[in-house]
């Protein structure tokens, strides 16, 4: 009886959670799932329209493009370089403003503010700052050395990581404020009685229990790596420097010679490797997870 009034429950409960999820689900699959599976399949014919299946030939093709290989080399370079000073400072800025300190909240706000700011502002921003007569060249000639070409030298990586950190560092320094904030202070008070310093506090209690914290800001760090194109686009156009050249440019570049082919295998490449970072940093996690309980 009590199984019977419980499956009567998880219908009833099961059909209203649906009632509700149907509009994000019927939107995900219309502007998400159907168009990537039907790029997937055009990743595998030679045209879009009655096109005939040839396997693999354009991944190989792709694969042989010295401008996919650049695009994908400089955007592995960017997320390899960006993500981890992004979480190195924005976990020292969440530990320091977990503190109690003078202008806390004023800090808090400067640093999320970049969050709310339209990109085009972002972007405006910057131009001023690293253009050939911006305020960069202008200090660099006030203290008698050259003018640098930012964005079209090798310092032009250091400018799309600088705009990434800048943007991106008060979302990271939440997600590590929240992660610090569920640490009991109990461990702390418990490692203080028993003549733990500081140091000892902070790597064996923060970060340990932060663990599962970092794993999902390196996560949404990644992805947003991927996203940072709007940025790179908007200072330096469809075709930048080559050390900025990323697998967005590639892509965009492809969308408007309308080579679809290439563009959905490299869409579906690309799609493919976060997948897999994704799944081994959740089997790391899950591990993790396990070995401290």
């Amino acid at each position: 009886m009590n199984r019977l009034r419980l499956s009567a429950w998880l219908r009833k409960d099961g059909a209203a959670a649906m009632m509700f999820l149907a509009p994000s689900l019927l939107g995900f699959a219309l502007f998400y799932a159907v168009p990537f599976a039907i790029s997937i399949y055009y990743s595998f014919t030679d045209r879009v329209i009655g096109g005939k299946f040839v396997g693999f030939a354009n991944y190989k093709e792709l694969l042989l493009s010295s401008s996919f290989r650049k695009a994908a080399a400089n955007t592995l370079l960017f997320t390899g370089i960006s993500v981890p000073i992004l979480m190195v400072l924005s976990l020292v800025l969440a530990l320091l403003l977990n503190q109690r300190l003078w202008l806390r909240n004023w800090l808090q706000t400067s640093f999320v503010l970049p969050l709310v700011v339209p990109v085009a502002s972002i972007v405006t921003i910057w131009q001023i700052f690293v253009d050939w007569n911006g305020s960069l060249n202008a200090i660099l000639h006030t203290i008698g050395l050259l003018r640098i070409d930012w964005m079209n030298s090798n310092w032009s990586m250091a400018v799309l990581v600088l705009i990434y950190i800048w943007k991106n560092i008060g979302y990271n320094m939440i997600l590590f404020l929240a992660g610090l904030q569920t640490i009991p202070q109990s461990y702390y008070e418990t490692a203080r009685i028993e003549g733990a310093s500081r140091l000892r506090q902070l790597f064996g209690i923060t970060l340990v229990y932060l663990i599962p914290t970092m794993f999902f800001v390196i996560l949404i760090s990644i992805i947003n790596s991927f996203k940072v194109f709007r940025e790179t686009y908007m200072l330096a156009g469809d075709y930048p420097y080559d050390r900025i050249y990323m697998m967005q440019h590639y892509m965009n570049n492809m969308f408007f010679s309308l080579d679809i082919q290439k563009l959905s295998a490299a869409a579906s490449l690309m799609v493919g490797c976060i997948v897999i970072l994704v799944s081994v940093l959740l089997r790391f996690e899950r591990r993790f997870q396990d070995n401290l309980e």
